[in-house]
């Protein structure tokens, strides 16, 4: 026995055969692992699917292959699959097998066979990773990076997400197991081949569906499948937008007519507010001239306000419509954005579109109103607003102020002399001279308030009469006179006396009574012109007249001498 245990193999009759027979089965079934081999299920356990795959031992597959968790295993007995070989013989004797390799395995070869093509593959989004996505192409993992999800940036890739849909493969290592995949590329090839379609069936008035691409301050780009155009924010809507966001988003879809497009540059102008009816159809018989209506500000310049009627339907409040009194005065200091207020239509071009409005006519015309409670001649009483070199403001209301003129101050005195009596603050009564509603002045007066003195001496003078006056000031060109203490006359250095030498204003001193002669009678002004000069020459004249004969040959000297005799000796 101990001879028979010790033999070798070889010794025994076909040893050699065995061992080679033996190393060729071993060597040919450690040739099926990582293979892809065809089974039919048997039976299933709890945990794995029995396969008969055609090989001494059964393989099995774990069901979680066959589903994803919590759902039921898509397997049953007597279905036929393909299986990747992981191990052929485990510690129990079993061939392990894998469903989701195989279908890994099946999967690359297609892949790679689509990407020597460049052909489109299928996948679904399933899972997010840093920088991306991952895409399942069938059995197959790719990475799906974010700026290749869209041609522009989407924010929520949810919907998208479990769908089904095409990939461009960018690149693939089978060795490492990378692929890298592109839905961008797909869309913009299907882009292309809309945009060369839409492009070459492009005409003005068409009615096209679109997304809001990109929002700017003057419009937003609307993407019509392929090829963007242009909605300007003036045509958006009909009535006015600041911003084309307020009413616009990105993704937003919208409905737009085609309304210009340049085939050279391939240039598209889109409009939507041309989907609606326009507001401006008929617009001069809704709102005749005269009529008032409420509305409300949008917008404010330097130059007035914009009050929408309805909308789409705005007209111009002018600076100089809105307010009766305050002039020189910013739009927003009188009114202010989304304030309503009630106009009235001054005028309406409906070929340019444009509606002039007046803020000040629906109020009462301060002016119109004083001069209807106070009529010329009346008296009224108010506050000294302001003081000018030419007079004083009164404030007769809120929001009106009469003047007094500086001659109109005081009889007697002087303008600059009787301002000096007066002050900022002051409360005054004044007479009403005049009222000008077109110019818009007040005219008032306080010396109006007392008889004139000189009214009396002024109905008795006459031009051509002689006045004894009073000298009150000397001048270099004259001399300045009081007439009976009230009327103020000038007697001008030519006319102090008939002989030039005489023509001395320092001749005379003030308080000195002289006579003179009226010139001329300025009953507005109550001043008079006066001259000695003519006295005298007049005098001359009446005493040749009475005395003697201009071609008797006597001298004025000798018949006035004459004249002064005879009086004397009839005294």
């Amino acid at each position: 026995m101990a001879s028979a245990t010790t033999q070798p193999v070889a010794d025994y009759k076909g040893g050699e055969d065995f061992a080679s027979l033996l190393e060729e089965t071993l060597g040919r079934d450690s040739a099926f692992d990582g293979s892809v081999v065809t089974g039919r299920v048997v039976r299933l356990t709890d945990e794995y699917a029995i396969v008969d795959v055609g090989l001494k031992s059964e393989g099995r597959v774990a069901l979680k292959e066959f589903g994803p968790p919590g759902v039921a295993p898509d397997v049953k007995p007597g279905d036929v699959i393909e299986l990747f070989v992981e191990r052929y013989e485990d510690r129990d004797g079993s061939i392990v097998l894998s469903r989701e390799k195989a279908r890994r395995e099946e999967a690359w070869s297609n892949l790679e066979k689509a990407f020597e093509g460049n052909q489109r593959v299928n996948g679904t989004i399933y899972g997010r990773v840093k920088g991306g996505f991952t895409v399942d192409l069938g059995g197959a993992m790719a990475f799906l990076p974010g700026s290749q999800v869209d041609i522009r940036p989407v924010r929520d890739v949810t919907p998208l997400m479990g769908v089904p849909q095409p990939f461009q493969i960018l690149k693939m290592d089978r060795a490492r197991g990378n692929i890298v995949v592109s839905r961008r590329a797909v869309l913009e090839e299907t882009r292309a081949e809309q945009r060369s379609e839409l492009i070459q069936g492009l005409k003005e008035g068409m009615i096209l569906d679109g997304v809001v691409k990109n929002i700017t301050d003057y419009g937003a780009f609307v993407d019509l499948g392929g090829v963007d155009g242009l909605l300007h924010v003036t045509d958006i809507a009909w009535k006015r937008i600041n911003h084309p966001s307020e009413a616009l988003q990105i993704g937003q879809p919208v409905r737009v007519q085609v309304i210009r497009f340049n085939p050279d540059t391939q240039r598209i102008s889109l409009g939507m507010k041309q989907l609606e009816a326009d507001p401006w159809e008929n617009v001069a018989i809704k709102y005749p001239p005269g009529a008032r209506y409420s509305g409300r500000v949008t917008n404010i310049t330097d130059y007035g306000a914009f009050v929408e009627l309805e909308p789409g339907v705005e007209g111009l409040v002018h600076v100089s419509e809105m307010s009766w009194t305050k002039k020189n005065v910013h739009p927003g200091k009188i009114v202010a954005t989304s304030q309503e207020v009630d106009v009235m239509v001054l005028d309406v071009d409906s070929a340019k579109r444009r509606i002039s409005l007046g803020l000040k006519q629906v109020q009462r015309n301060p002016w119109e109103q004083f001069a209807e409670e106070h009529k010329v001649g009346s008296v009224v009483e108010g506050e000294i607003r302001n003081i000018t070199e030419f007079g004083l403001f009164i404030g007769l209301s809120a929001d009106i102020d009469g003047m007094v003129h500086m001659s109109d101050l005081s009889w007697d005195e002087p303008g600059e002399v009787a301002m000096s009596h007066y002050e900022k603050g002051q409360v005054v009564k004044a007479k009403v001279l005049d009222v000008d509603v077109e110019k818009e002045r007040i005219s008032l007066g306080i010396k109006q308030l007392q008889e004139d003195p000189a009214a009396d001496t002024l109905s008795k003078v006459q031009k051509g009469a002689v006045v004894t006056c009073i000298v009150t000031a000397v001048q270099s060109n004259g001399i300045e006179v009081k007439v009976d203490d009230v009327l103020t006359g000038f007697i001008r250095r030519a006319e102090l006396a008939r002989d030039k030498a005489d023509q001395r204003p320092e001749r005379f001193a003030v308080g000195e009574r002289v006579d003179a002669k009226i010139v001329s009678v300025d009953r507005a002004a109550r001043k008079l012109a006066l001259t000695i000069r003519g006295r005298e020459v007049e005098e001359d004249k009446q005493a040749i007249s009475d005395y003697g004969s201009s071609d008797s040959g006597a001298s004025l000297g000798d018949i006035l001498g004459a004249a002064i005799r005879r009086r004397n000796a009839e005294n």
